[in-house]
């Protein structure tokens, strides 16, 4: 338990640093903030780019794929036609155009948190509701609170914002982390067999589809960020963080619990 235990605790860590340093747990994108984000073909320099705004971009993104730059503006630094009209005089093509309101960024962001939280809340009543008992329960639940806990932190030293993607990436590892969890937990505590065994059966079912999957979003992420999908490249990145980390949660942290569980019972 050591192991996941203490990256755990690092993960924890770097939020709450974090927290202390910008307010926020983690960085929120435009879709929370409010902003525009505007997408343009131009073969010039990133700095041509940014000197053609009378306001300054809070982030220029280069799509080698198609040869665009997404630059995207805080909230309240120009109207989105005031800075299509700058970037078409200074000769660019604007593919797209996103706007979202400061006022509705702060809605979207309080639904979408909210939504989680009590999606992570209705998984716990359900795990306690199927097993019953406090620790086969309790390292499901820890194993996805931490499933989601090391993929924010990752986010943060990468830089990936908080988005309506990164938020829907983290509700799927919530349904990937309960999936194998509870794999595990019923071929350990309902099937017949030692314990090593049940394990062992588990194991073979439960690393093959997380690996399917950490391939397949390992394969969208490098696509989408070579066409310039961001949405996309988020939730693979954000997902590829926590199916890892749910690999080590699962059949390191889950798998000790489950065996001092079992042996303890045994021994009583």
């Amino acid at each position: 338990m050591a192991v996941p235990l203490a990256v755990l605790a690092v993960a924890l860590l770097v939020i709450g640093g974090w927290y202390v340093a910008t307010g926020a747990p983690v960085n929120p994108g435009v879709d929370f903030t409010g902003g525009t984000e505007l997408r343009i073909a131009t073969d010039a320099p990133q700095s041509e780019v940014a000197a053609a705004f009378d306001s300054q971009p809070e982030s220029i993104r280069s799509v080698a794929a198609d040869g665009t730059y997404v630059v995207t503006f805080q909230s309240g630094s120009a109207t989105s036609s005031e800075l299509q009209t700058q970037a078409e005089d200074a000769g660019f093509e604007v593919r797209s155009i996103d706007a979202v309101s400061a006022n509705f960024g702060s809605e979207t962001q309080l639904l979408a948190l909210g939504g989680l939280a009590v999606a992570f809340a209705g998984m716990s009543i359900l795990v306690f509701a199927m097993f019953r008992s406090f620790v086969p329960s309790i390292a499901v639940v820890i194993s996805a609170f931490s499933d989601i806990v090391i993929p924010v932190a990752l986010m943060n030293l990468l830089g990936i914002e908080l988005s309506l993607g990164t938020v829907a990436a983290l509700l799927m590892l919530i349904g990937y982390s309960v999936d194998s969890d509870i794999l595990l937990n019923n071929h350990v505590l309902r099937r017949s067999g030692d314990f090593y065994e049940s394990t062992a059966r588990a194991m073979r079912t439960g690393v093959t589809m997380t690996l399917t999957s950490i391939a397949a979003m390992i394969v969208m992420t490098i696509t989408a960020t070579l066409f310039g999908i961001q949405l996309l490249a988020a939730i693979g990145t954000v997902l590829v963080f926590g199916l890892t980390a749910d690999l080590m949660n699962t059949y390191m942290l889950n798998v000790t619990l489950l065996r001092w569980y079992k042996f303890e019972g045994v021994a009583r």
